[in-house]
């Protein structure tokens, strides 16, 4: 009993001090992912705390649960409308891109250190993937506003990669071990049963899983262990009939997360606490797998394997991978940048230790040394890289939560908070203007409610209480956009980043030359709209946040609805020093 205690208090006391720590990780801007691996070091048995864990099968048991949980949280909030841009891209980064990655990484390893193809690809294979749980935090726990189009490529990318990783590090355990036999047909079949039966089960499974969750009367707690349970189920279910369970997972996450009517919002809150479970434990769970004294052997090599990755092996599969998209060479540098190492490759790292491949323990110590620098490097610099390459939006939302009815209903309660720089404060209600179909219902007004007549006038920290409709992309669309012009929170950086004025899509593009252009434009067709000359320029893949150089004058897409342009941002040249 004593030593069962000790372990409860020991896990207690190791969550609670994540917690805690994440506070000053966020203000100084340390990723917190660092600071749980390196608790876990500090409370292994050459640290503070001396506590022995070496099981590797429980430890791979565990944190393939954990990756599980946390691709289905990452399906949950990850909006459909977000693979219009991001899923070309998406998937290219997460098949080719990831063999690419390998075989460009290992060239590096083989060149400079003369080892064996196979162990370098092995090696390299283990860390070819972007972690989800990594660019997931990075991406949404830090609220930044990043580019559309760049944001959607890379979760798509770090939602789907991993069973190319994993496909591609048990082939090269094989073969190391020389165990496989099977030629590139059997290789191609192999691989297609895990992408297909993956995908398969995840979007079968997930539209059951919605199904049973809209239909099923239970208590309201009870929904997001449902879908929790789900999720885990589908997941095992794909992985026993040979194909990949992340994948699974990730699209069953989404589909839930985009079609459930009832409790929706609840799932995804506690699937965001469930997630955070997960990563705290799998990455103090880790730390407490290394022995930090090896790293310090394996320092050179790993430096040297990380350089060839950042430098070369991710930045030229981004670029060849991504020229058929015509990405901008700002967004192509980024996606570059941003391919950050984390849970999954010390996952995978397990699997050549629990096969017994000779210099096991060296690589997982190279991986968990690799990791570590990812974090620190790459995921401290994710925001000023952005803000440095134009490509971090300025932040225009009010803080608005949305709540379940708790009924089966295609709509939503959204309360909305107006910030003290709202343009509607002192305007009276009667002249919000919101979308068609979203409703207002109550205002509150320093916790108490108050009468929704034409003639109040709206003031400060004032709670508007709304009924939209869920179902409805085009008119969650045209809400958002409604919540950015509420909140205008950020006016300076707005103006920075979308110009001096806005003007319509539907003006025309001669026009706007003729007024603010020196020179006319070669390229524009007769009685051509901004909005169709924007979308040409673009290739009809315009997101908002691009901009595009006409003359001396830059145009940023402002707003959109659906896949038209309705608001172009004019940025005028400045004029020069005196």
């Amino acid at each position: 009993m004593a030593y069962t205690d000790q372990i409860v208090f020991l896990a207690g006391f190791l969550l609670t001090l994540s917690i805690l720590a994440s506070i000053p990780a966020e203000r100084s801007g340390v990723p917190v992912l660092v600071i749980f691996l390196v608790l876990g070091m500090l409370a292994g048995e050459q640290g503070l705390g001396g506590v022995q864990f070496e099981d590797v099968a429980t430890a791979h048991l565990l944190g393939t649960m954990a990756l599980a949980v946390i691709l289905f949280d990452g399906g949950l909030h990850t909006p459909l409308s977000s693979f219009r841009t991001g899923l070309g891209p998406g998937l290219s980064l997460a098949t080719a891109g990831v063999v690419a990655t390998a075989i460009i990484t290992a060239g590096c390893v083989v060149l400079l250190y003369g080892d064996p193809w196979l162990n370098s690809l092995l090696l390299v294979s283990i860390i070819s993937s972007t972690d989800a749980a990594a660019v997931f935090y990075l991406l949404r726990a830090r609220g930044l506003e990043l580019h559309p189009r760049v944001r959607n490529t890379l979760e798509i990318e770090s939602g789907v990669n991993d069973p190319i990783a994993i496909f591609l590090t048990v082939v090269l355990i094989e073969w190391v071990l020389q165990q496989h036999q099977a030629t590139p047909a059997g290789l191609l079949v192999s691989l297609g049963q895990q992408l297909i039966g993956g995908a398969a089960l995840g979007g079968a499974g997930g539209a059951l899983l919605t199904w049973v969750v809209n239909r099923l009367p239970l208590p309201a707690s009870l929904y997001p262990l449902l879908a929790l349970s789900g999720g885990l189920l589908i997941y095992g279910m794909s992985a026993y009939i040979g194909g990949s369970g992340f994948l699974a997972a990730y699209l069953a996450g989404l589909i839930l997360g985009n079609r459930a009517r009832l409790a929706r919002r609840s799932i995804q809150r506690f699937h965001d606490g469930i997630a955070w479970l997960c990563q705290i434990g799998l990455f103090l769970m880790l730390g407490l797998l290394v022995t930090p004294s090896d790293l310090l052997q394996v320092a050179p090599k790993a430096l040297l394997v990380v350089g060839a990755i950042i430098v070369l092996g991710r930045p030229l599969a981004v670029a060849l991978c991504l020229l058929p998209f015509r990405f901008p060479w700002r967004q192509v540098v980024f996606i570059s940048w941003v391919g950050i190492r984390g849970a999954v490759p010390i996952v995978l790292s397990l699997f050549p230790l629990l096969a017994g491949v000779p210099g096991a323990v060296v690589d997982f110590n190279l991986v968990f040394f690799i990791v570590l620098i990812s974090l620190l490097l790459q995921g401290w610099t994710v925001a000023p890289v952005a803000r440095w390459l134009s490509l971090q939006l300025p932040r225009l939302h009010p803080d608005a939560r949305w709540i379940d009815l708790g009924i089966p209903s295609d709509h939503e309660l959204v309360i909305c908070e107006l910030p003290p720089q709202c343009p509607a404060l002192n305007a009276p209600l009667g002249a919000l203007q919101p979308p068609y179909g979203v409703q207002l219902l109550a205002l509150v007004r320093q916790g108490c409610s108050v009468p929704v007549t034409p003639q109040r006038a709206l003031q400060a920290r004032d709670l508007l209480y709304l009924l939209v409709p869920s179902a409805d992309s085009s008119v969650q669309e045209r809400f958002d956009h409604w919540l950015d012009e509420m909140g205008a929170q950020q006016p300076e950086s707005q103006r920075r980043f979308y110009g001096e004025f806005t003007i319509g899509a539907l003006s025309p593009m001669a026009d706007f030359a003729a007024i603010y252009l020196s020179k006319p434009i070669i390229d524009a067709q007769p009685d051509e709209t901004i909005g169709d000359y924007l979308n040409r320029r673009l290739h009809n893949k315009a997101s908002e946040g691009d901009l595009v150089e006409v003359g001396n004058v830059m145009l940023v897409v402002r707003e959109m609805d659906q896949r038209q342009i309705v608001k172009v941002g004019v940025k005028l040249p400045r004029p020069p020093a005196s």
